[in-house]
């Protein structure tokens, strides 16, 4: 018996002094580390033109393209929906391309011209895709829709240019605005109320128009 207390008691030592021993190497360390400032935020000047108005602000270089919209000038429109890229709400338009702006730092935009829901239209004189998207109803909750109106105008911009889709029979022809064609290239555009098929009544209006 005293043989087995002595070996529960060293047991216990044992781990007493591993403890004891690892709080003591630890304080050095945190003193070490306290002592350290922390960097701070690397800050730069960037120039962006919003809606046809320059704007030069003073940004952490961190600052997504997404969040100087929303944050720094208050254009609203731009939703922030994953923030990861997966659903289009944020969508907008950057030197006539249409990009994820939640993926996009803003100081990659040095210089660019950005139009966001706001720069399309106005209430007294909508956009033909915002007219469109509500005569057709192409909006429930209505967060998608600003990145849908944005990606919508861009994709038949690019089928008008000739960028070819994944559906495109033929990538050497033309592409036509097609239901198909047009829903292969807006399903990078999420709508959780399932509003796609008035969506695309909506691209397809707009779409005839041009012709």
């Amino acid at each position: 018996m005293d043989a087995a207390n002595d070996l529960h008691l060293s047991r216990r030592g044992v781990l007493a002094a591993g403890a004891a021993s690892a709080a003591v190497s630890a304080v050095p360390f945190a003193e070490a580390q306290a002592a350290v400032p922390a960097a701070a935020p690397s800050v730069m000047p960037v120039s962006i033109e919003v809606n046809g108005k320059r704007h030069t602000l003073q940004l952490d270089t961190r600052t997504t393209l997404l969040d100087t919209l929303r944050e720094h000038l208050r254009l609203t429109g731009t939703k922030k929906g994953c923030d990861h890229g997966q659903c289009g709400a944020c969508t907008v338009i950057v030197n006539g391309e249409r990009i994820n702006s939640c993926l996009s730092l803003a100081v990659q935009h040095q210089g660019d011209k950005v139009t966001t829901i706001e720069g399309l239209g106005t209430p007294d004189r909508l956009h033909p895709m915002q007219a469109a998207f509500i005569a057709h109803d192409g909006y429930q909750c209505g967060y998608c829709t600003p990145g849908q109106i944005c990606s919508a105008v861009s994709v038949l911009d690019e089928i008008k240019r000739g960028v070819p889709s994944h559906v495109q029979a033929d990538i050497t022809t033309t592409a036509k605005p097609t239901n198909m064609e047009m829903r292969e290239r807006m399903s990078g555009n999420i709508c959780r109320c399932g509003a796609y098929s008035n969506i695309a009544e909506a691209m397809a209006d707009v779409a005839g128009n041009r012709a």
